[in-house]
């Protein structure tokens, strides 16, 4: 009887080890997934900053007129929403309509991921600097790791996430301060607005993960885009915006935007879905570093995008990520 208890004993020792590699694998294989997903994700929304600006010139926006960018970004928003519903019921080969049940939550997901977050941004925007602007936003990595851990309890807060974070809203700041420095100076109306398009953002994040258990995340994004692009053409409309330049380009940086919008939190809501909050909001800090260099190659900055302080940030937020993403 001992012999024997010995010997599974030995066994099992034996198999351990190998029994340990596929999990490892596995997890390893899923890591890069996500990864090269995330990182598609922060690439389109990254192309967005410098396509933006380009939409206005070929709209012939003024950047003062907060009016007619909301009416901008509702056009943008109601086609991406279009346009996600569509690709995504060819996916499904059904039609994408949601449950009875469905439509809170996407009221819910639309009124934070849509309408307050950018209705605050736009207005924000007008009131404080890019710079402070593109630091504050980046925060929303922290406060969604804040709210899914301390809030909703999806998962804990580590030093690896603490660290994580640290090190690449390090590299964000980095890249955003230039020679002149950063003014500390606050405002309600601009950095308190900033801020406040930065939570409704990280709420929205979380609000994804719990809905996406019952329905189907692509879905969830499309309806809601479209219900909340409506909302802002209305904003935009009623307060005198107007979008009156219609041209063969302006339309296809219109449907360019859209579908980088249908196509990055598309995948984006799956990520969430199917991992923690913190292993996917980390890659946000990508964001800014692809909206510099990206920015670079599409309107001639290439000064600020291509010297030291970029790469040095681009090293800080890979760290960080890394370290998030660390397994234990």
């Amino acid at each position: 009887m001992n012999r024997k208890s010995k010997f599974c004993h030995c066994a099992d020792k034996r198999d351990m080890p190998n029994s340990r590699k596929p999990g490892m694998q596995i997890e390893t294989a899923n890591t890069v997934s996500v990864c090269l997903t995330a990182m598609i994700c922060c690439a389109l929304w990254g192309s967005a900053f410098p396509c933006i600006k380009i939409g206005y010139q070929l709209f012939q926006i003024d950047g003062n007129d907060i009016s007619s960018q909301l009416l901008f970004a509702g056009c943008r928003f109601t086609l991406a929403g279009l346009l996600t519903i569509l690709l995504g019921s060819l996916m499904n080969r059904r039609p994408l309509i949601p449950r009875k049940t469905s439509w809170i939550r996407i009221a819910k997901l639309s009124l934070f991921q849509t309408v307050i977050q950018y209705l605050f941004f736009y207005v924000g925007l007008a009131h404080t600097t890019g710079v402070k602007a593109s630091i504050i936003e980046a925060s929303n990595v922290f406060v969604a790791i804040l709210i899914a851990s301390l809030i909703f309890r999806q998962e804990k807060l580590d030093k690896h996430k603490i660290i994580g974070c640290i090190t690449g809203f390090a590299g964000v700041v980095l890249i955003n301060i230039n020679q002149s420095g950063l003014d500390m100076s606050l405002s309600l109306t601009g950095e308190g607005f900033i801020l406040l398009s930065t939570i409704a953002y990280a709420v929205s994040s979380v609000l994804i993960k719990i809905y996406s258990r019952e329905d189907n995340p692509v879905m969830l994004s499309g309806w809601q885009f479209l219900l909340g692009g409506i909302i802002m053409i209305l904003c935009g409309y009623l307060t005198g915006g107007s979008v009156s330049v219609w041209t063969a380009p302006s339309i296809s940086m219109l449907f360019y935007l859209a579908a980088v919008s249908a196509v990055a939190y598309s995948l984006w809501g799956i990520l969430l879905k199917l991992n923690p909050v913190s292993k996917v909001a980390v890659f946000g800090f990508m964001n800014p570093v692809f909206g510099v260099i990206l920015s670079a190659l599409l309107l001639g900055e290439g000064q600020q995008a291509f010297g030291l302080t970029a790469i040095g940030a681009l090293v800080l937020v890979c760290i960080g990520i890394y370290i998030v993403n660390k397994q234990p």
